[in-house]
């Protein structure tokens, strides 16, 4: 039989003692996060990051720059993002063109807004769903609300936290919730759990062939377990 559930604080601290404390995040500024996630598709972080830097570099991060700047400049920098450069230079000048028209260049004016108005505000961009607004939010230490990638999400998931709904969305909510009693009113801590998370679902928890055998948390893994009783 699976062993107890360990609590969700001592699954981020054995996370924590695995993988060392997280970086802070480099770019927690609304607009920088909405490019950043827009900038590539299915690359690395390292790629993603570099493809961010490039587009700061040579064209600005501000609405005019990126409006006014050459078509080829943009697509040089959406190349270094992976496959389909030509539709991510259209998101980077669609979501210049809705900060100017919606927001007048300043997205700083959205994390004065509730947390429910400026998650539909930030939802206007492209990319940007429940998860990815939720993440503005708390990177930008607006809202203490923990929110999860993919990776995260599927981590809780084999966990047991929660069971796998008929959408995204609701999978997602229903991991919210089984937490929320759990959590530390603390920007560090949840934007370390954020972290963590994230990158135990990259590294060890993958979506294919999981790395079970080094898992720090594989002890009370309802995946991992039930995984061992097929095998005995």
């Amino acid at each position: 039989m699976p062993k107890a559930r360990k609590s969700f604080q001592n699954i981020i601290q054995e996370l924590g003692n695995f993988y060392g404390r997280p970086e802070p995040p480099k770019v927690t500024d609304p607009l920088g996060m909405i490019l950043l996630e827009n900038v590539a598709y299915l690359v690395s972080d390292e790629r993603r990051e570099q493809a961010f830097d490039t587009l700061r570099e040579r064209v600005g991060l501000r609405p005019p720059d990126i409006l006014t700047a050459h078509e080829e400049t943009l697509l040089e920098v959406a190349r270094l993002g992976g496959m389909h450069p030509a539709s991510r230079v259209e998101k980077l000048r669609r979501i210049a063109q809705t900060a100017l028209q919606e927001f007048e260049g300043d997205l700083d004016s959205v994390l004065k807004q509730s947390r429910a108005q400026a998650k539909k505000s930030l939802k206007k961009f492209p990319g940007i769903g429940d998860p990815g607004a939720e993440k503005i939010l708390l990177f930008s230490r607006t809202h203490p609300i923990l929110a999860f990638d993919s990776n995260g999400l599927r981590v809780l998931l084999r966990l047991g936290y929660c069971e796998e709904q008929k959408s995204y969305g609701a999978t997602y909510r229903s991991a919210q919730k089984a937490v929320e009693g759990e959590l530390k009113k603390d920007y560090d801590w949840l934007i370390a759990a954020h972290q963590l998370l994230r990158r135990h679902g990259q590294e060890l928890c993958k979506t294919a062939e999981p790395l079970c055998r080094p898992c720090p948390l594989k002890s009370s893994c309802r995946y991992y377990q039930k995984g061992m009783e097929f095998r005995l």
